[in-house]
């Protein structure tokens, strides 16, 4: 049997052939990842250009500053606009991960009356537009007083219904006879969450944690809404107040386009080799 696809009869790595598809498929990937990455660069060495100007600068500048970031800091509240976004991904990161591992738990492993059911309701809400719920939610929090408040930036998203899935399809794929045999040695049921099925969901955890972080880092939307004052602003309302105070200073809106860039793809890079893993593994059995 051949080991590869390079085995077969009549398949040829020296012919004319085969290196035009290899020369094509490194030109495509190469085009593709400079369209994927050029505006982030034109970020970039905007924000470090000593003289923006209309914020067409050179591929490398000819003199590297910090002078946009600077005096980003002297002229806005950036450090309090940093602590709201931390602290709203942080959050309904932290709050996701514990109801949407619980959940999803529950969903795969344990039996009660109407779970079937009630899951297919549970994913039917992933069809409903967000605009939809979004004026119920806010009259809601309203009537709360949680409005310009971390409560009302955050409850809202302390549950997804897309992570309850995923994890319930990895728990799903996880073998059955290691809740039982822990049950044998007298696990009760949230033992055998805790110690043996969640640390083996880890690579799903890690999907989870990146998407919603993500997600919540960069929502513009709803922060826009709740927020009454620049004080509960995050990052990306932020931006788009930067813009419209600074419009002719390009320097100091790419400098703050870079900050909110940093974050997720520091912790895309740190947690990359789980989030592949919980890619191929969560959300396609069961």
């Amino acid at each position: 049997m051949p080991k590869s696809n390079y085995d077969y009869p009549g398949y040829e790595r020296s012919g004319a052939w085969y290196w035009l598809k290899t020369i094509t498929l490194y030109v495509a990937i190469t085009i593709g990842a400079l369209w994927t990455i050029g505006p982030f660069w034109w970020t970039l060495t905007t924000a470090l250009s000593a003289d923006p100007g209309a914020g067409i600068v050179a591929i490398v500048p000819e003199t590297v500053t910090f002078a946009s970031f600077s005096a980003l800091f002297d002229q806005v509240p950036v450090g309090r606009w940093f602590f709201n976004a931390f602290v709203f991904a942080g959050a309904v990161t932290i709050f996701n991960v514990t109801f949407d591992s619980l959940a999803g738990y529950a969903f795969a492993r344990l039996d009660f009356v109407g779970r079937d059911r009630l899951f297919l309701l549970l994913i039917a809400t992933m069809m409903i537009p967000g605009m939809v719920t979004m004026i119920p939610v806010y009259i809601i929090l309203s009537e709360l007083g949680w409005i310009n408040t971390y409560r009302g930036l955050i409850v809202p998203f302390i549950a997804s219904p897309f992570g309850i899935f995923l994890l319930r399809q990895h728990f799903l794929g996880l073998p059955e006879a290691l809740g039982e045999a822990a049950r044998l040695d007298g696990c009760n049921k949230f033992r055998v969450f805790y110690h043996i099925y969640l640390p083996l969901a880890k690579p799903a955890v890690a999907t989870l944690v990146i998407f919603t972080f993500m997600f919540t880092w960069n929502n513009f939307e709803w922060p826009l809404i709740i927020a009454t004052s620049q004080d509960m602003f995050t990052l990306p309302v932020a931006l788009y107040t930067v813009r419209g105070q600074y419009v002719d200073n390009w320097g100091l809106v790419m400098a703050a386009a870079t900050l909110i860039v940093i974050p997720p793809v520091i912790a895309f890079l740190s947690a990359q080799k789980y989030f592949i893993r919980g890619m191929t593994l969560s959300g396609f059995k069961g």
